[in-house]
């Protein structure tokens, strides 16, 4: 269930609080041949299971991009921001892979409310999104995504 914020100003006594997690996600082998098909990245150790085998993670990975949309997938599912007429994805800071993400691994995010800034008309926030790999001791990336929100 998703944190809600009554208003975008309201996200303002919120930095530094962890929002939540989304659900689990399993990144079989249909989603990363239908990013590849998307992107046109058709190297090896994303789409060929046999050679990948032998290959240094002993299995096809999803593409640091992909991993990387999904957080567009999870930030729904873990926060809510009500009295908005538009929000806007304004951005990315800083982006990780810090371990790779193995086909058939379950994923999801967890966020935290890092910055609110007001901007022109609105206000902007900067959430950190985890998306962690069950099982494993690393995530499979970290994204400060930056949302900007402006009131109904």
């Amino acid at each position: 269930m998703a944190t809600e914020f009554p208003s975008p100003n309201a996200l303002a006594d919120a930095v530094g609080d962890h929002l939540g997690y989304s659900d689990w996600l399993t990144i079989d082998q249909e989603r990363i041949d239908t990013f590849a098909d998307a992107t046109g990245d058709h190297q090896w150790i994303h789409v060929d299971p046999e050679r990948a085998k032998d290959g240094p993670f002993g299995a096809t990975i999803a593409h640091g991009y992909l991993t990387l949309s999904l957080a567009s997938l999870f930030l729904p599912q873990i926060i809510h921001v009500r009295g908005v007429k538009m929000g806007v994805n304004y951005g990315c800071g800083k982006v990780r892979f810090p371990a790779p993400v193995r086909v058939g691994s379950r994923v999801r995010g967890g966020a935290e409310l890092v910055s609110v800034d007001e901007v022109k008309g609105g206000v902007q926030a900067v959430i950190r999104v985890t998306i962690e790999i069950e099982g494993e001791e690393r995530p499979g990336c970290v994204v400060e995504t930056i949302s900007r929100y402006y009131p109904a």
